[in-house]
């Protein structure tokens, strides 16, 4: 590949071509030759202020754009300021998924590697395999997989190994309560088969995903979070953690949410996983908040050697409380996850959000970059949302069209 590499903290991009403006924090993007002749070979978009960069996001963002785009793409400096640096057992995995996807050729990807590049081909369907080996979340190997197989020239199965309640993602609980709902409203169905449970640190968990393309995904409007009517979910033990764990952490969210929000039976269910569907042990809990225009938030929280049962609850309750305070549709967790569905659309999406994080400005700078989506991030002006930080992010999308169908 020709052309100067976009620098940025934590990954380098290649597959645009850059300037950076004298003592500025931006840089101009230009595509490279190569890119697909229906984008335009204008300036990309204008970064007009530094962020602090995501990132197993940029990965996970940029490859899945490469390969529905069909554009070369090369990362460098793969999460460079990390304790352990460049890539981890979970992601290469999902490189290596996506690789497969579509036929394409990744050069670099082993363990602990700061730079890969990839060349994608055709996507296509079939029974596709992603094994971290570790405890490494499934969920975001769905992340990076999903919004490709849409695009792809038939129906796809897609097993994911690894954790599937894991830290520093969402729970599966989430992906099959919140974000499924929620992100079939773009216009496609998919069935998510919890086959095996695993937890830190062994893992051992597989999900299967099973769904078919589409021709286009539809636009989605977010903004209206109506009034709560429901709260339920589920605290969990699963190996050999005793069940009073479990209800443990739910009698201390429900008296942490009642303190809050008194007029609404809040109904969190103790379970004990059966041990031919979970390996090793675990605990945890997630809360669902669903309001009259069919909203949901979420709270959830897992457990950790030394930590009491009560502790687990009162920190999920309290995750759900925030997410509600702020007057938003959506959750601060599943923001990011709608951005690259919304630049793919066909049409102009809005979703009301709370303070947008970091993972959903990063999403939207590559989405911008690489799918040349127009974003615009402004404070919401209802007047109900005056005393509070919330924000409206719209997105005219790009308007993508299988090829295949």
């Amino acid at each position: 590949m020709a052309g100067q590499r976009v620098e940025v903290d934590g990954g380098i991009m290649e597959g645009v071509s850059a300037e950076r403006g004298a003592g500025q924090g931006w840089w101009r993007c230009k595509p490279l030759l190569g890119r697909r002749a229906s984008l335009s070979d204008d300036v990309l978009s204008l970064l007009s202020y530094p962020l602090p960069w995501q990132g197993g996001q940029i990965l996970r963002v940029s490859t899945a754009l490469s390969c529905l785009l069909g554009l070369p793409l090369r990362v460098q400096k793969i999460r460079a300021g990390r304790s352990t640096p460049g890539l981890r057992p979970q992601h290469l995995s999902g490189l290596e998924m996506i690789r497969d996807l579509c036929d394409g050729q990744l050069e670099g990807a082993e363990i602990g590697s700061t730079e890969i590049i990839f060349t994608p081909e055709k996507i296509k369907g079939g029974i596709h395999t992603a094994d971290t080996k570790t405890a490494g979340s499934v969920c975001l190997l769905m992340q990076v997989s999903m919004p490709c197989v849409l695009f792809a020239s038939s129906p796809s199965e897609l097993r994911f190994k690894g954790g599937t309640n894991a830290e520093m993602a969402p729970q599966i609980d989430y992906t099959t309560m919140v974000f499924k709902p929620i992100v079939e409203k773009f216009g496609f169905k998919f069935n998510c088969d919890i086959k095996m449970r695993g937890y830190y640190p062994k893992g051992g968990g597989e999900v299967i995903v099973r769904m078919s393309p589409v021709k286009q995904l539809n636009p989605i409007n977010l903004t209206d979070r109506g009034s709560v009517t429901k709260i339920y979910g589920r605290a969990f033990v699963a190996g050999v953690l005793p069940f009073k764990v479990a209800k443990d952490m739910a009698a201390a969210a429900v008296r942490c949410i009642r303190k809050e929000i008194r007029d609404l039976y809040v109904n969190i269910q103790p379970v004990q996983e059966p041990k031919d569907q979970a390996f090793g042990n675990g605990n945890g809990i997630i809360i669902i908040a669903e309001t009259s225009t069919g909203c949901l938030f979420a709270g959830s929280s897992l457990g950790k050697r030394g930590v009491n049962a009560d502790k687990v609850g009162i920190e999920a309750a309290e995750m759900l409380l925030a997410n509600l305070r702020h007057g938003g549709a959506v959750d601060e967790y599943l923001q990011d996850q709608l951005i690259i569905f919304m630049a793919l659309a066909c049409g102009v999406s809005r979703i009301k959000t709370g303070p947008v994080t970091l993972h959903t400005q990063t999403a939207i700078h590559f989405a911008e970059q690489l799918a040349k989506a127009k974003f615009s991030v402004k404070k919401s002006e209802d007047e109900e949302d005056a005393s509070k930080d919330a924000y409206i992010i719209e997105c005219q999308g790009i308007g993508m069209t299988n090829p295949y169908l």
